[in-house]
């Protein structure tokens, strides 16, 4: 089994690694989100990657002729779980998590919506103010980037109470304030 307190991986590399149409889309992906490296990017591949085998073991329990009600719990926790986290709306199906994308679920990183929301005038500078302890979820600070927010704490996003970036005069909001207007 392993030893549990010894991370593992998260995600799989690629199994071509020299894939010219693949190594730029994942390119521009780090580049437009502010990623770290391309890892992280095949840690959401690797995320939709689950999210779709169990869509598809829904899709064989189906046509399997398993009873109705088993289909329909599995199928409603699967949807639940994905409308919760705001990957997908509240009249989606099986059909719409097979047809997830990658940067769908780069929207839903906290380092984005801090970026979105205006409170950094980049996705980097997003990153930066995240590590450092200057956001909070719902008065909670958070320093990890990749935290996927659920859909009903993403209005909570906010400067942490004791960042100097509360401050209504701190001279990076007025610059950031700046940014959004123009």
């Amino acid at each position: 089994m392993g030893y549990p307190g010894k991370n593992h991986k998260s995600y799989q590399t690629p199994k071509r690694p020299f894939e010219k149409t693949r190594i730029e889309e994942e390119t521009r992906l780090v580049i437009e989100y502010g990623l770290r490296n391309k890892r992280e990017v095949w840690k959401a591949a690797s995320t939709l990657r689950r999210y779709r085998k169990g869509a598809r073991d829904l899709l064989a329990l189906m046509s399997a002729g398993a009873d109705a009600a088993t289909f329909e719990a599995k199928k409603n926790e699967l949807l639940g779980h994905l409308e919760r986290m705001g990957l997908l709306g509240a009249d989606a199906d099986i059909d719409s998590v097979l047809s997830l994308k990658i940067p769908q679920e780069l929207e839903r990183r906290l380092q984005t919506l801090v970026y979105r929301k205006g409170l950094a005038r980049s996705p980097k500078q997003a990153r930066q103010m995240i590590t450092h302890g200057h956001i909070a979820v719902s008065g909670r600070r958070v320093t990890i980037p990749g935290y996927r927010v659920p859909r009903d704490l993403e209005g909570q996003i906010s400067y942490y109470g004791r960042s100097p970036f509360s401050n209504g005069d701190h001279a990076e909001r007025n610059r950031i304030s700046k940014v959004g207007r123009a």
